[in-house]
């Protein structure tokens, strides 16, 4: 993509938008607050909308954006890692604002009273529509991590999530968390309720036997007279992050030297535009554009950063726009192009918050909800304790949501360690809330939460943290698989996420106490990996976890068992952990 020097100016020009001013709104009646947000002049005559991460989430939620994301090496203070007030400067959006209680987690509790919950299919609709109407031709794209995080899409097997993104009007997918319904359900969907109006793309899924595409690696449509291509890029560590049984017949991957192919097989087909819909995580994202030329955007998800302006990336074929659009249903992404001679000439980027509050819900979208719901609403709807403190999971080494869970395990199961998977997903309570069954779910729904006992070494343990710890802080982005830290409970450390592979994990102890290597130690988990998993006859974590609420009624605030970090300071992706 070739851009003028305006660049800079149009990425300013953003910042200054996403700061949306609803300050001077806060009292206003409902519709002039949405006219300030949500009027977004069309631009161009390209445009793509773009949603990601939503998991599973259909109606609004609270979720509380992370104190930590820490960048390494080449990444530190670097978007995506800033958090809190450095994230808020570095895009020009005034602390205190709708759009500060969207993009980070400051005063989170009282702007949360303040502002409301965000994100619900019900409102993204009404926006999708009102961007559809003022944008001929835009396409919707959704980056996957749709189908899972929800009770709902696991007791449908994914259906309501499926028929609600049909109405919604997606036209080109990816995926990630999809595939952990297994192949033939995928393949399912894919043919059965997909047919010719929504895409399923994926460049770097090939099967094991003989390399051939298991989806269609591209879609090329037209729009307004121009040809753009959509490209597809499955989350590439599906067979390690996920079972590999879900997926046994496939090959993922990253495949730059593929990528690069369907982009000059796009091109020499007459595209004009090509992005790529991405679910590699926003740094793996940055690597690529500058590895792979002939891309003007790449519309990322999978590490659930809301970033309100794009990032520029240089490579041999000119520059190419890097975007991630959040999590749960939170944000419709606009990206608009000038296309003039056949090439680029300008764009223009948004990344909306989805107020439920302020968009009104749109009624066919209210009522597919209300219908799929139904059957289920008495049994989500069910109290299981109340929290005395905000619940939240977003963060590199814990939240309080997981917190809760480690627990509970460790009593339950009477184990003084336990491990809970270092998942982004889930939603948020407040103070005083309600824990029912339905958050519960949110925050453990997978269709292997298999809750487990084992007995590890103190060797053992430290492999597992260390190996953690590397897909996470591995200074070369194409080795990090786009979790955060494995939840911790019993067990205190110290990490150095600077050090090398194998050495950032140090003074293990319990009770005060070094583990010893060769000494076993009972500990409590869920959502293992190995296959073997789904047919001992484990429990499911959900049904450890709530007798244990039910018994403790009100649940104290959390207090979080994290590790002593050394060597980080200073870094604008940490804000409130202790050193």
């Amino acid at each position: 993509m070739s851009l003028s020097k305006r660049e800079f100016m149009q990425v300013l020009a953003a910042a200054g938008v996403a700061g949306m001013g609803l300050q001077r709104y806060a009292h206003a009646d409902g519709k002039t607050a949405d006219a300030a947000l949500y009027d977004v002049p069309k631009f161009g005559n390209v445009s793509f909308l773009h949603m990601t991460d939503c998991h599973a989430q259909l109606n609004p939620i609270y979720f509380r954006e992370p104190n930590v994301n820490l960048g390494i090496g080449a990444m530190k203070n670097q978007r995506p890692h800033l958090v809190g007030e450095h994230l808020l400067k570095s895009v020009g959006v005034r602390p205190g604002t709708a759009s500060a209680y969207a993009f980070s987690y400051l005063d989170f509790e009282s702007a949360a009273k303040r502002y409301g919950k965000v994100g619900g299919f019900a409102h993204l609709s009404t926006l999708v529509k009102r961007m559809k109407a003022s944008r001929p031709g835009a396409l919707l794209l959704d980056g996957g991590d749709t189908w899972q995080g929800s009770g709902t899409s696991l007791w449908t097997n994914a259906q309501d999530m499926v028929d609600a993104c049909k109405l919604l009007g997606v036209d080109v997918m990816t995926g990630h968390w999809e595939f952990t319904y297994g192949m033939e359900r995928v393949k399912e969907i894919i043919e059965k309720d997909f047919g010719s109006k929504l895409d399923f793309v994926a460049q770097n899924v090939k099967t094991t036997d003989f390399g051939d595409p298991v989806f269609k690696p591209y879609v090329i449509r037209e729009m307004n007279g121009v040809p753009c291509a959509i490209i597809g890029q499955a989350f590439p560590y599906t067979p390690i992050a996920n079972p590999r049984y879900m997926v046994s017949d496939w090959s993922f991957g990253i495949q730059d030297e593929n990528l690069q192919a369907m982009v000059d097989e796009a091109r020499g087909k007459g595209a004009k535009v090509v992005v790529v819909l991405s679910h590699n995580g926003m740094d793996v994202d940055i690597k690529m554009a500058s590895r792979v030329r002939g891309i003007d955007a790449i519309l990322g998800g999978h590490t659930h950063d809301g970033m309100p302006v794009p990032t520029i990336v240089e490579n041999a074929g000119g520059k190419t726009i890097v975007t991630n659009a959040g999590s749960n249903g939170k944000f419709l992404g606009v990206l608009d192009f000038d296309v003039k001679n056949g090439k680029v000439a300008d764009f223009k980027y948004r990344l909306l918050p989805i107020f439920s509050n302020i968009l009104p819900a749109d009624a066919d979208m209210r009522a597919l909800i209300t219908k799929v719901r139904a059957p289920y609403e008495a049994k989500l709807a069910e109290v299981l304790a109340r929290t005395d403190g905000t619940l939240y999971r977003r963060g590199n080494f814990n939240g309080t949501g997981d917190q809760l869970l480690l627990d509970a395990m460790m009593a339950v199961q009477d184990c003084p360690i336990a491990f809970s998977p270092g998942f982004r997903w889930g939603t948020s309570l407040l103070p005083g809330q309600d824990i029912t069954r339905e958050w519960l779910m949110d925050m453990t729904a997978t269709t292997y939460s298999y809750a487990t006992v084992t007995e590890m070494t103190g060797a053992t343990i430290k492999t597992v943290l260390e190996d953690v710890c590397d897909n996470l802080f591995n200074p070369d982005p194409y080795y990090q698989q786009g979790g955060d830290m494995v939840r911790v409970g019993g067990l205190q450390y110290k990490c150095d996420p600077t050090a090398k592979a194998g050495s950032r994990i140090t003074e293990m102890r319990l009770k005060g106490e070094l583990l010893d290597a060769e000494k076993k130690y009972k500990v409590a988990g869920w959502a293992p990996v190995a296959e073997e998993a789904k047919s001992a006859g484990n429990k499911q974590i959900w049904e450890i976890v709530e007798p244990w609420l039910k018994d403790q009624k009100v649940i104290a605030p959390r207090k979080l068992n994290e590790p002593g970090l050394l060597n980080v300071q200073p870094n604008q992706g940490m804000e409130g952990i202790a050193q």
